[in-house]
């Protein structure tokens, strides 16, 4: 016990030498004027109350190890932290999925064999670049063909022509050659016109998503040879129950996270279904978001979060910290001062809704006071605390 209390008295002789060590507050320690005086004051006491607070935190470990008796071993150790106000938000959560805006196949005009396709899968193309050639050597066939026929019907026309001009042969057999040179001439321009359309060309910029046909094979009107997916515009789909119709409006700002990528952004709702599917009760909507990153691909998971309430100037709490008793009242435990000690008071409140781990207090607390954040279980009213550490963020995290 001797030993204990040298050792007791050597640690309090320290800690003096220790205070009366540390350098005096200069006479020219004045508050500043200016705003980066002012802080940084603020952080350099900042510092020194962590210091300080370092310090006695070790003296009443020290003194508590060596003195059982010590007023210090009084009470549990718990931890605090000042609560706020602050404006509150829930949220309904619906998963959705990617989709892109614009999906467009190319496709040839003409029908005939590709010669070549010059791009891939997953190739970035610019609207105009050229994405296969067609041979069509076929019509260039007909089209010597129809040249010959014309060039027959052409004279024919002549000759009957000069006999019409002479009073010889019927009008009839100059109207049937005539009508036959111009309906060759026309054959041959419309061939000439689909000989121009042996290259297919990107109808818009985007990334290549599917090459539906290859080089040797036969393309035909309207098929798609390969189907161009713009990434550029996408937004996320997703079906929202018919109760929230009155929640959401269109150009509302949503959340939207994406749990493979980790990451979380916002958009504005760009439709909102114009019927209920009668099997689901729910209506859909789609909220246009960027893809700067290039990270968004079309069919990914996305989880949208819709706000479905919202109140301002409230005190919230974290849920685990309400506590019940067995009549069924709720009440948190603070922080209350009196002559120099330090207690735990039961405060009975009244909650209102909860979201994401956090729940609004609607009576019972103003948001002043100190709310015991771990080890307020247990406790009961009037009980004498230990603070071990203060954090300096709000009681809500």
């Amino acid at each position: 016990m001797t030993v204990m209390k040298n050792n007791l008295a050597a640690l309090v002789i320290g800690a003096i030498l220790f205070s009366a060590c540390q350098p005096q507050p200069a006479e020219t320690d004045v508050m500043p004027e200016d705003l980066e005086g002012k802080r940084a004051m603020l952080q350099e006491k900042k510092k020194e109350l962590q210091e300080l607070t370092a310090t006695i935190n070790e003296l009443e470990e020290g003194i508590a190890e060596l003195d059982p008796n010590s007023t210090l071993n009084q009470g549990p150790v718990v931890r605090v932290a000042p609560l706020v106000r602050q404006n509150f938000s829930r949220y309904v959560e619906v998963q959705g999925q990617v989709e892109a805006d614009d999906r467009v196949a190319a496709t040839a005009e003409v029908a005939g064999r590709l010669v070549s396709v010059t791009v891939e899968e997953g190739d970035r193309v610019k609207k105009g670049q050229l994405l296969a050639t067609l041979d069509l050597e076929q019509i260039n066939k007909q089209m010597a063909e129809i040249q010959t026929s014309l060039d027959l019907a052409r004279d024919v026309y002549n000759r009957q022509s000069r006999l019409w001009e002479q009073n010889i042969g019927s009008e009839i057999q100059y109207l049937e050659a005539k009508n036959n040179v111009e309906r060759l001439e026309k054959s041959l321009e419309t061939l000439e016109f689909q000989l121009t359309k042996s290259k297919v060309y990107a109808p818009i910029s985007g990334v290549v998503d599917v090459v539906n046909l290859k080089g040797g094979e036969l393309a035909s009107p309207g098929a798609p040879i390969v189907t161009i997916l713009n990434t550029g515009r996408l937004q996320v789909a997703a079906d929202l129950p018919e109760n929230y119709l009155q929640n959401i409006g269109y150009g509302d700002q949503v959340k939207i996270e994406y749990p493979a990528l980790n990451i979380e952004q916002t958009g504005r709702v760009s439709l909102i279904g114009s019927t209920i599917d009668a099997s689901n009760r729910t209506f859909k909507v789609e909220v246009n978001v960027p893809n700067t990153r290039g990270m968004l691909k079309p069919n990914l998971l996305a989880i949208m979060l819709v706000k479905d309430y919202e109140e301002e100037d409230v005190v919230v709490v974290p849920l685990n910290l309400v506590q019940q008793e067995v009549g069924g009242k709720n009440f948190v435990m603070v922080v209350e001062q009196q002559d120099g000690e330090t207690f735990a008071r039961k405060r009975y409140v009244t909650t209102g809704e909860s979201y994401d781990g956090t729940i609004i207090v609607e009576s019972g607390l103003s948001g002043t006071e100190t709310i015991i954040t771990e080890g307020a279980r247990g406790l009961a009213d009037g009980d004498p605390i230990r603070i071990r550490e203060i954090k300096q963020e709000a009681a809500n995290g």
